[in-house]
């Protein structure tokens, strides 16, 4: 995979298909010199099937699609028997008799359209449409018959639940909207689709609820997306990258999801929600700091045990973030401040250590960082196990050598386990990012240090506001009922919001 060789381009015209003004031109009554027109489009393109047939001796038609995207089956028995043994009804133009025989006879259940541009007749056949022209006519027609292999509906690899649905988004577009719709049963669930990517023509549908979305959410949205100008679009992440506010902020500003219950929930609440065609992860606006650490099964288990959790999960959330840096504060600069019998053992244990404690922890944290990394790249069968055996193995082996202390491997092995407990993997990068650079300023100016870059997440934290919404929200700006739900989750009777949380 290549890095984006064009950047985007501010333009606030709907259209970003170039390429289709080029191929622009209206169908010829001549039929041999429109397959020509559109050979030479599709040069060299083997999977562009033509199909030539004349009815009764007199019509001659021109079948076009691309092999292995549509129903062969369907364009057979409702379009190919009929016309070649019933014929056309008489007294009408080719198309106009097409038309009708499929509209009112064979298709009537499937999308039909009439076009006369080459351009938006090329898009169509593309998408897995049958374009049929017919001699002596400028008008083509245009059969939705698509049908091309899916994958199929499994459960999320990246967000297991406990209780709930098993369901996950797939690669269809179609699909994942379906599922939503089969959740949130109403017409003031709207969703629109537009077309991004040059080259790839990639369908996005924006998903919201009418009456309940924030519309300054959703016209920032909109804005956005009719910005991007660019050849490809083949994932998710892709308009993520495009549509975020600050491109510099460790922190995600949009929410992905797999699971039609969480995108379905946050709609609910007001969200827009972004799905593309090809990814089955979907985007969820606005974000806040909260939603990043509470987890899809919340809302599903009983109100005490999810207090609980949750709260555990914040403290263990801060273990990962502050515990290395603490430690080099503590034993560098505030020995003071631990026990004397603790700190006594750490000074022995360290003793045969030949670096400074920050580069050992800098050491264990680049070597950790690099097992995970290597345990999410590797075969499923053999991931888990060389990262686990390799933390070990690495682990005892730097010890017995006399290059890392042991306090230094159990400091750092906690901070990493501590990570794992962030149920959203996207927002699990942020707090590992942020150990490093607190890691150096606790080396350089201690405690001192760790508080000038906890003041410095806060700030920014603070002043980010992703579509309008502040990131910190409910705690500032301070809403009392919302504020709630942020430390307890409250049993649903004692809820006066509309909408579940997920």
């Amino acid at each position: 995979m290549g890095l984006f060789k064009k950047s985007y381009i501010k333009n606030k015209s709907k259209t970003n298909n170039p390429s289709k003004e080029n191929i622009s031109q209206n169908i010829d009554k001549n039929i041999i010199k429109n397959e020509q027109i559109l050979k030479d489009i599709f040069q060299n393109c083997s999977d562009i099937m033509y199909r030539k047939i004349t009815i009764h001796g007199q019509n001659k038609l021109l079948l076009i699609y691309v092999d292995g995207m549509v129903d062969v089956d369907i364009i057979i028995s409702n379009i190919l028997k009929p016309l070649m043994y019933e014929g056309l009804p008489q007294g009408l133009g080719s198309i106009d008799s097409v038309a009708q025989m499929c509209e009112e006879k064979h298709l009537s259940a499937l999308q039909i359209k009439k076009l006369s541009d080459f351009g938006d007749i090329t898009d169509h056949i593309l998408k897995g449409n049958l374009a049929i022209l017919a001699d002596k006519e400028t008008t083509a027609l245009v059969v939705d018959v698509k049908k091309f292999e899916t994958r199929s509906i499994d459960e999320p690899a990246n967000e297991p639940s406990l209780r709930g649905s098993r369901e996950s988004f797939t690669e269809s577009l179609r699909t994942n909207t379906t599922m939503l719709r089969r959740i949130i049963v109403t017409p003031k669930l709207k969703i629109e689709s537009t077309t991004i990517g040059n080259l790839t023509q990639t369908e996005i549908a924006v998903a919201y609820i009418e009456g309940t979305v924030s519309m300054t959410v959703l016209n920032k949205i909109r804005e956005r997306l009719d910005r991007i100008q660019t050849d490809r679009i083949l994932e998710s992440g892709n308009i993520e990258e495009f549509i975020e506010e600050t491109h510099f902020s460790p922190f995600p500003q949009l929410l992905n999801s797999e699971r039609p219950d969480v995108v379905a929930s946050s709609l609910l609440e007001g969200r827009v929600a972004i799905l593309t065609n090809g990814s089955p992860s979907t985007l969820i606006a606005p974000m806040t700091f909260w939603a990043g650490l509470q987890a899809p099964d919340d809302y599903h288990q009983r109100f005490i045990f999810v207090s609980l959790v949750r709260w555990i999960r914040y403290v263990f959330t801060i273990i990962s973030v502050l515990l290395p840096s603490l430690y080099i504060a503590l034993t560098n600069f505030h020995p003071e401040m631990i026990p004397p019998v603790l700190m006594l053992n750490i000074a022995i244990l360290r003793e045969s250590a030949p670096f400074p404690t920050v580069i050992e922890v800098l050491m264990m944290e680049i070597v950790f960082e690099g097992l995970q990394e290597a345990g999410i790249r590797l075969p499923k069968q053999i991931g888990p196990l060389v990262s686990i055996v390799g933390a070990l193995v690495i682990g005892e082996a730097a010890v017995n050598a006399g290059i890392i202390s042991a306090p230094v491997v159990i400091i750092v092995s906690t901070a990493g386990i501590a990570s794992f407990i962030i149920p959203r993997y996207s927002f699990g990068f942020p707090m590992r990012m942020l150990r490093f650079p607190l890691l150096l300023l606790s080396g350089i100016f201690g405690l001192f240090g760790i508080a000038i870059g906890i003041i410095v997440i806060i700030i920014h934290l603070i002043h980010l506001n992703p579509f309008g919404a502040p990131y910190l929200y409910p705690v500032t700006p301070f809403n009392k009922r919302d504020f709630k739900d942020v430390w307890i989750r409250w049993p649903r009777k004692l809820v006066k919001k509309g909408g579940d949380k997920a």
